[in-house]
């Protein structure tokens, strides 16, 4: 492990066939204490926002792993941008046996932290672990359908075209047909709302190398993936951070999937999917999350 001039360290953890490039987030005293695994979402790296959430986290007394998919960042993983959702939930199970096996963490007391696609990704965690003590899903994205059917259709049809293009290149071996993340209306992106290319791309650190696109092929599997399917199932406290203007993952799924989880609880913010991450919005999801997490997961510590 390298350490670093703050309080975190960087370094990284087996899955599958490669590893996960993470950072580890530690409180001042000698623990055991909580720990908060966090992932992304669509095409993101944990560099994008992700640290602002996990300073605050550790002022409140928890300690925090965020991580990179496979194939994305610092991770391995080849090809290079595939975004493959079994690869994915392969690695949140490995993040959090990871977790669970580091010096002064609580193993009984681990929280899952997911936003946006990665939001999905820790309920349908949970859902097949029940040692999970809490669970956050911020603008979570639970229901392909419902996200499809709010999708730019001249968007969706390009994403489409390139998606089928892609799937015969894997087929032939040949290198993945590449697709936007984020662009503008009409653009072949997954995330094509107005808001999406700028607010996407705002979330990105200077300096930070990124790359605004993945594997089309993508675009046939999330339309059909569904992680409300798995609320029903989850035993943990669950805290929903729900964007009442969301562009890319409709609220009205993400509150059925609240009301469908059976310890769940939704907070509606009056702002878009890109806005939660920054300026006041960020400031009363995070407050909301800590007290969310020192009613079920308490450290005596008041951030």
């Amino acid at each position: 492990m390298t350490k670093l001039d703050r309080t975190d360290t960087e370094i990284q953890f087996d899955s599958g066939d490669s590893f996960c490039a993470a950072t580890v987030y530690r409180p001042a005293g000698p623990g055991p204490h909580p720990m908060i695994v966090m992932g992304h979402g669509l095409g993101s790296v944990r560099q994008m926002r992700m640290p602002a959430y996990a300073e605050r986290f550790v002022a409140a007394g928890y300690s925090c792993l965020l991580f990179d998919y496979r194939h994305f960042g610092g991770s391995g993983g080849v090809p290079r941008q595939l975004l493959d959702i079994d690869r994915q939930l392969q690695d949140w199970t490995s993040a959090v046996e990871f977790a669970r096996t580091l010096p002064g963490v609580d193993s009984d007391r681990i929280v899952l932290w997911g936003t946006s696609f990665g939001g999905g990704h820790v309920l349908v965690t949970a859902a097949r672990d029940p040692r999970i003590a809490a669970v956050i899903a911020q603008c979570p994205f639970v229901d392909g359908p419902s996200s499809a059917r709010a999708s730019n259709r001249v968007s969706a049809a390009k994403v489409t075209v390139r998606a089928v293009r892609d799937l015969i290149a894997a087929r032939r071996g040949r290198p993945p047909v590449m697709v936007a993340s984020a662009g503008r209306p009409g653009d072949a992106a997954l995330m094509a709302a107005p808001d999406c290319y700028d607010g996407y791309l705002h979330l990105v650190p200077e300096g930070v190398p990124f790359e605004n696109q993945v594997a089309a092929r993508f675009g046939w599997h999330i339309t059909m993936h569904r992680p409300i399917k798995d609320a029903p199932k989850i035993v943990a406290p669950t805290f929903f951070a729900i964007c009442a203007n969301d562009t890319v993952a409709p609220a009205v799924a993400a509150q059925r999937a609240a009301a469908a989880t059976p310890r769940g609880e939704a907070r509606l913010y009056n702002v878009g999917h890109f806005d939660i991450y920054v300026g006041d919005a960020f400031e009363r999801a995070i407050m909301d999350q800590i007290a969310f997490l020192q009613l079920h997961v308490p450290t005596g510590t008041l951030a």
